[in-house]
């Protein structure tokens, strides 16, 4: 029995272990106005304040929702809990539509992107001033592509079957090694997420408006795409920094991730000290670091603590080590009405799983470049079946499809083990489908949308037709978690939690950066 089979058979034996992931959705998508143009107008006042809605906030820009669940152990209570958040939020758009595709819909300039606006404490404008920050660093443009984030944690169950019984503090350290060991997995694997679900393959012309781009685009329209590409979104045109290039942070512990953490924070950058941090009075940026925040790195995933009042990230996780993992590279998915659907919500299971249960060497910087290099191979080109990618600087080179065959045949290990543990066959299903992706590309989320946006004869009049199926679909919704009553309390409480913040502060908005800021002095 190998390693591997050995850690799965363990966790298997306890029941709870796999009916008790924890999971979490935070699904962002633009609103926008009739003919397919973003909305301008405020955050609707429907729906509370985005400085402290537990459901509904906003990302980047005004008109940039983000919808957050709380954590749940069963999967049609998730999906569930965000068809309620979207219904009541479409009751409050006033004929507003939800964009239905990553990439954004037709935007005829870029300063009609409107900063998020979240009130008038010291908190809510330093959220504001992070985003004029993020304006002035990369454009407002690349900071309304939307996504899907997903947040898993494995049971306590799960550590005790792989290490047995511990205390509280071996535990912790334990399972903060075990993500670390999954993180390090998820790199070297993760590309399968994009290559099946990656669901940005072209862009409106307006996305790129100014800027040069050697990419060997081809046009509908004025819809660009790429004939191979899986997900622009993750591509250099999309949510990326070339800045952040020069960043050395590792995986291969708490300790060293959190020392790379620490000393990305307080590394100078001599492009954005180009902009100016406090010019004739007024802010552009927190600080000219070349990260302004820990928030501000970009990652496919990120280990987690939920933080305490005033504590930032890399607190949390000194406190208390991680908790949970944060996967950041799943495209909304156009063909779900919530942007993220039940299939990958399981295949998410599976591999999160294997990748925790797989042996996992330290990764130093060379393998982390070739890690690199096989995702942006995966995103611009994935769909080219004999797609050669090398796993580690020295690793074996095969194709995309030969490297993810290897993988399924551990996966199907795991499905056929939570299906015995869980009953039915879902699982399993998944895997089979899946591995009928694997030769045949076009089937892919990315393949389905390249071959509906040339069918629609453009993304702009793809992303219209799913939007007006999508909101009907909204609207005609009845609350399976929620209700009305809940919705509008949270709301309520928003309002009054905001207000209450606002009233609360004694500090001057330059004496409340300087004291936030104060640990980058230490």
């Amino acid at each position: 029995m190998t390693d591997f089979a050995a850690r799965l058979e363990k966790v298997a034996r306890d029941p709870k272990v796999f009916k008790n992931f924890g999971r979490g959705v935070e699904r962002e998508t633009l609103r926008y106005k009739q003919g397919g143009n973003l909305a301008t107008t405020p955050h609707p006042a429907g729906l509370g304040s985005a400085y402290s809605n537990n459901w509904i906030t906003t990302d980047f820009a005004e008109s940039l929702l983000e919808f957050i669940t709380p954590v749940s152990q069963d999967i049609d209570t998730l999906l569930a809990q965000l068809e309620d958040i979207h219904h009541f939020t479409q009751t409050q758009l006033d004929g507003e539509k939800m964009w239905p595709l990553s990439m954004p819909c037709y935007v005829s300039d870029e300063d009609i992107i409107n900063l998020a606006q979240y009130g008038t404490s010291n908190s809510g404008k330093m959220k504001t001033l992070y985003r004029e920050g993020l304006k002035r660093r990369y454009g407002s443009l690349m900071q309304i592509i939307s996504g899907v984030h997903f947040n898993f944690s494995f049971p306590d169950a799960f550590w005790d079957a792989l290490h047995g019984e511990q205390d509280e503090e071996e535990r912790q350290a334990t399972k903060s090694a075990g993500y670390f060991a999954l993180i390090r997995n998820y790199y070297r694997f993760g590309w399968l997420i994009p290559f099946f679900f990656g669901a940005s393959p072209a862009l409106c012309s307006s996305f790129i408006q100014g800027r040069e781009t050697k990419l060997p685009f081809e046009n509908i329209g004025k819809t660009l795409f790429l004939p191979q590409a899986t997900s622009l979104r993750l591509s250099d045109l999309g949510y990326t920094s070339s800045e952040q290039s020069v960043l050395k942070i590792g995986f291969n512990s708490i300790e060293e991730y959190l020392e790379g953490l620490n000393g990305a924070i307080r590394l100078p950058s001599e492009e954005f000290a180009k902009i100016g941090v406090k010019v004739d009075g007024e802010y552009r940026q927190l600080n000219s670091n070349v990260l302004q925040i820990e928030n501000e790195l970009y990652a496919p995933i990120r280990p987690k603590r939920v933080t305490q009042k005033g504590e930032k990230p890399s607190e949390a996780l000194t406190r208390g080590g991680v908790e949970y993992i944060e996967v950041r590279s799943l495209d909304v998915n156009p063909y779900s009405a919530i942007g993220i659907n039940e299939d990958q919500v399981r295949f998410l299971d599976l591999f999160l799983t294997w990748a925790a249960l797989s042996d996992s060497e330290p990764m130093d910087f060379c393998e982390q470049a070739c890690w690199r290099e096989n995702w942006n191979k995966v995103v611009l080109e994935g769909r080219k079946v004999g797609l050669e990618l090398q796993i580690g600087c020295k690793g074996e080179v095969l194709t995309l499809q030969e490297w993810a065959k290897r993988v399924f045949v551990e996966l199907t290990l795991v499905a056929e083990k939570m299906d015995q543990v869980l009953g039915g066959n879902e699982y399993q299903a998944v895997c089979d489908k899946l591995k009928g992706w694997i030769d045949n590309p076009e089937l892919t989320l990315s393949g389905q949308v390249l071959a509906d946006t040339k069918a629609h004869e453009g993304l702009g009049n793809l992303g219209r037709s799913l939007g007006r199926k999508y909101i009907k679909q909204h609207l005609a919704h009845h609350y399976r978690e929620y209700s009305q009553e809940k919705m509008e309390a949270e709301v309520a409480r928003s309002r009054a939690d905001q207000r209450a913040q606002e009233e609360a502060d004694t500090l001057s908005f330059d004496d409340f950066l300087t004291d936030y800021f104060s640990y980058l002095k230490a």
